[in-house]
């Protein structure tokens, strides 16, 4: 990611931070309706969930400038998610929700620029992510 995209993603995260909860909200709709078969995976109340996802969002949004400083998290975070159920063909629905929770979110604020960083962004530690929970073959695909 270039400087320039990190910037964009938090300065448009720190738009979406103050209606966080609302946000996650939308995110979990959105995901459960693209792909209804990992509501399973998830407990019935949702409360907790959307504050942990909006807090490693936070860090992990917050970190971009130094990528280095994320990837353990995110590495225990994937590991973590194969327990979970998770697959690696998981990764591109949840970023399709999440883009898709973004641009409602940010309304005329999410430009084609914006678009870009936070794909770029996703599909970075979701690559990551991947390679560290299935192998890099799985990232590759």
């Amino acid at each position: 990611m270039t400087p320039a995209q990190v910037k964009l993603v938090q300065d448009s995260f720190s738009k979406v931070a103050p209606i966080a909860d609302q946000a996650a909200v939308m995110f979990y709709d959105r995901l459960f309706e693209i792909a209804p078969q990992v509501r399973a995976m998830f407990a019935d109340d949702m409360a907790e969930q959307r504050k942990k996802l909006m807090a490693t969002l936070a860090i992990v949004v917050s970190g971009l400038s130094n990528l280095e400083s994320v990837l353990p998290a995110a590495s225990a975070l994937a590991i973590r998610h194969v327990g979970y159920g998770a697959k690696p063909e998981h990764y591109p629905v949840v970023g399709s929700a999440l883009l898709g929770t973004l641009e409602k979110g940010l309304g005329d604020g999410w430009t084609p620029e914006v678009a870009a960083a936070w794909t770029e962004a996703y599909g970075t530690l979701s690559g990551y992510m991947i390679s560290q929970a299935y192998g890099r073959s799985q990232a590759a695909e």
